[in-house]
């Protein structure tokens, strides 16, 4: 079987992710949405609760999982029994990143293989930060989440 793991924060998860996921379900026979803690990282959304939106957003895609995990990448690939990595890739200053991302992955873990996507136009400007920014000053952020994930953030920085 070929299982693809998405690692990320996804805080929250956007239209961009969602786009990756999407087109990742017609490429693999599993993809694995890994939503790492990440609690250094200070993430918004709690790890449940980011959890449950991105299990909202796909759920109607049969092939697609998500998960919550703590720790090295590598190891959840072990666990998964997965040799495929997933990552986006907006722009080119993102690449230099998930190259060396990919390489030190490698370097731990030698049949890992990444495979890298582009979003569609109309998602490539998206990111986890920008929305957030945008819900924190009150802004419409309908058209770049799903209605589930505006109304979770809008609960957030309104409450």
């Amino acid at each position: 079987m070929n299982i693809a793991v998405y690692p990320g924060t996804f805080d929250p998860i956007t239209n961009g992710h969602f786009d990756l996921i999407e087109r990742a379900s017609r490429l693999f026979d599993k993809v694995v949405v890994a939503i790492a803690d990440s609690r250094d990282k200070g993430p918004t959304l709690d790890l449940d609760t980011r959890i449950a939106l991105a299990r909202e957003v796909v759920a109607h895609l049969d092939n697609v999982e998500v998960i919550g995990f703590a720790g090295l990448l590598t190891e959840l690939m072990k666990q998964q029994r997965a040799r495929i990595i997933l990552r986006g890739l907006r722009a080119v200053s993102d690449f230099e990143y998930e190259l060396q991302l990919a390489n030190m992955n490698r370097a731990q873990m030698p049949e890992l293989e990444s495979v890298f996507l582009t979003p569609a136009v109309e998602n490539s400007y998206i990111s986890s930060t920008i929305v957030r920014e945008i819900a924190k000053l009150g802004g419409d952020i309908s058209k770049l989440v799903h209605p589930r994930v505006a109304e979770t953030l809008g609960s957030q920085y309104n409450a």
